[in-house]
């Protein structure tokens, strides 16, 4: 069975299934590299026109999500990258509204958004790549949960979907 293979996943950890169950492809690798050709080929002009509208009272805008996507690839390539290593710290959770509030991303392009994301999928890429099947079966405790490095490398995956689609779904309704 190819190392990257998701059925490799034994459990799914509770709460990031979610994430992984997103994922259409079963290869981990294959899910990479269409997760930046969809990143690539997104309707970035029609995202453009939203500007800072929010599809709700209280929601984060557009430039907040793409920024919550960036700072959850980082938290979740440090995790892969402790766990890769054998670093058996339990590794804690972390605010993703307190980052929001803290990130100023409303201030910053949607172009400086887009190229910051490919730069940080790119680099996850090679560190999943650079792992063998023993590595990515490895396992660690993020958010009180054990998973293997594969899961979090689907959760890379499935996070981006899972936004994604909010966007597509309650913003893009927003203009024509």
């Amino acid at each position: 069975m190819n190392a990257f293979n998701r059925n490799r996943i034994q459990p799914l950890p509770t709460f990031f299934d979610r994430y992984i169950l997103e994922v259409e492809e079963d290869d981990l690798i294959q899910a990479l590299g269409n997760s930046l050709e969809y990143w690539d080929n997104f309707d970035w002009d029609r995202l453009e026109k939203i500007g800072n509208r929010v599809y709700q009272e209280g929601k984060w805008t557009v430039k907040d999500i793409l920024q919550h996507i960036n700072d959850n690839e980082r938290v979740q390539s440090y995790r892969i990258l402790r766990f890769a290593r054998n670093d058996q710290t339990a590794l804690a959770g972390y605010d993703e509204d307190l980052f929001v509030a803290n990130a100023n991303a409303n201030s910053r392009s949607l172009d400086e958004l887009r190229d910051e994301f490919m730069y940080l999928r790119k680099s996850s890429c090679s560190l999943l790549k650079s792992c063998n099947a023993e590595t990515l079966m490895r396992t660690g405790i993020c958010f009180e949960i054990e998973m293997s490095v594969l899961a979090l490398g689907f959760v890379l995956v499935g996070h981006q979907i899972h936004h994604m689609k909010v966007i597509e779904e309650r913003y893009f309704p927003l203009v024509k």
